[in-house]
């Protein structure tokens, strides 16, 4: 059982601070930021749940029927992610590369404690058997007491690598295009990995500047225990609102530039691009067969394709499709059903994720995967982990993979170029934090 409390805040951005700082206090922290961001399917503008009752966590065998139970035995706020690996419950599929963050595939916990931030309004929602702590919590929120993480390390230090260098990406994308104009897939997602060994972060920093720099509306600081996430995504995989289930891939990617009439231009060339708006509307129909395997018969329907929006770095192509279930539909069928997102694999997904496992050359893990949430009335939203820093601190291991989209109009130069661009706001925190 919850007890929730509401209250007013005059000063919401001191307020979230000094909540995220009182946040790593805990072994479990899932946070989202919408940055300002709303569009018509925008539920808050921050939301955090910390300290978990239960938790749950395993492999890729059988993931999904597990998370089945333990979603089903809570029948409350559970808070957590799924790996891309998770491919590998869902079709024959296998994950050869080492695991060097050594996340469990799946891992979700019932929270305590969950707060979200909505205008100027506070909603806090405590289990009952820490439901006295509201109102000291919230006074403490507005005291002058400032909360400090335990570590303080200075970026400077971290020296990135490379996964693989320019020659061997453009062999890789070649070997890719050759499967394409085979015929064996229409597109696919291929990613090369950015890291550094033997490092230490401040993550909670790291996540601060990356968010003031990228300012996204699916940002996330996820803490469990000694792993992180640290994200700036754009790009929600899937919501769900009542029997509606909403999806918003992201393919095409623009620069920002500070010249207004030049930034105005590269937004039409993207809106504009024959090859941006074909990678964008393949995804749509992937994304569309996924969302039908959960649908009622003929629900199915794209609200807005190949829509552009700008973010504090960049432009991007956006679709929405959206469709109907039956109320009494499981929600981890939807989520089985759906993922991986197709944005993040290809076309066809299946096959595409064979050649993708064999051309990329380390272990996706989280990235590409999912954070997000359930809550007790059966509703969830999930985003996407693209723009993301991924970090194990006992292992002293960084990473920051990044991808783009290789069709039969790919050319190589330029998808290294938007990797680049995709890896700057990342690799720039890293090293001159």
């Amino acid at each position: 059982m919850r007890i929730t409390a509401s209250y007013k805040v005059s000063d919401t951005t001191a307020f979230k601070r000094k909540l995220l700082e009182w946040a790593q206090s805990f072994d479990e922290v899932v946070w989202f930021d919408s940055n300002g961001h709303r569009d018509r399917y925008y539920s808050f503008d921050t939301l955090l749940a910390v300290d978990a009752l239960t938790s749950f966590q395993t492999d890729f065998i059988n993931g999904f029927d597990n998370l089945k139970e333990y979603q089903s035995a809570t029948k409350d706020w559970i808070f957590g992610y799924l790996t891309y690996d998770l491919k590998n419950d869902i079709e024959r599929l296998s994950s050869g590369h080492t695991d060097r963050l050594k996340f469990p595939e799946i891992h979700f916990f019932q929270p305590k404690k969950v707060i979200r931030v909505k205008d100027k309004e506070v909603l806090f929602d405590y289990l009952n058997i820490v439901a006295d702590e509201i109102q000291t919590d919230y006074e403490m929120f507005l005291s002058k007491h400032s909360y400090k993480t335990d570590i303080h390390l200075n970026n400077q230090s971290v020296k990135i690598k490379m996964g693989i260098f320019k020659d061997e990406y453009f062999r890789q994308v070649k070997k890719m295009l050759v499967h394409i104009h085979r015929g064996d897939i229409y597109e696919a997602n291929f990613c090369q990995e950015f890291y550094a060994e033997n490092t230490r972060i401040d993550a909670l920093k790291t996540y601060q500047r990356l968010n003031s720099v990228s300012k996204a509306p699916f940002a996330t600081f996820l803490k469990l225990h000694d792993k992180y996430l640290i994200s700036a995504s754009p790009e929600r995989y899937l919501k769900k609102r009542g029997t509606k289930i909403i999806s918003q891939p992201i393919k095409g990617t623009a620069r920002r530039s500070d010249d207004i009439k030049t930034d105005r231009k590269l937004k039409l060339d993207l809106q504009e691009s024959s090859k941006e708006r074909a990678e964008n509307i393949m995804i749509v129909d992937l994304v569309r067969n996924d969302l039908s395997k959960s649908a009622r018969r003929g629900t199915v329907e794209v609200e807005e394709l190949c829509g552009v929006y700008s973010f504090a770095q960049v432009h991007q192509m956006i679709s929405t499709v959206v469709a109907r279930v039956e109320p009494e539909k499981n929600i981890i069928e939807i989520l089985k059903e759906t993922f991986p997102m197709g944005s993040m694999t290809g076309a066809p997904k299946v096959s595409a994720m064979k050649i993708i496992e064999r051309l990329e050359a380390f272990k996706r893990g989280l990235y590409s995967g999912s954070v997000g949430y359930i809550d007790p009335k059966g509703d969830f939203d999930f985003n996407v982990v693209i723009r993301s820093i991924l970090y194990n601190d006992t292992e002293k291991y960084v990473s920051f993979p990044v991808g783009s989209a290789i069709t039969a109009l790919s050319n190589p130069e330029s998808e290294y170029e938007e990797c680049l661009l995709k890896a700057r706001a990342m690799r720039d925190v890293l090293e001159n934090g």
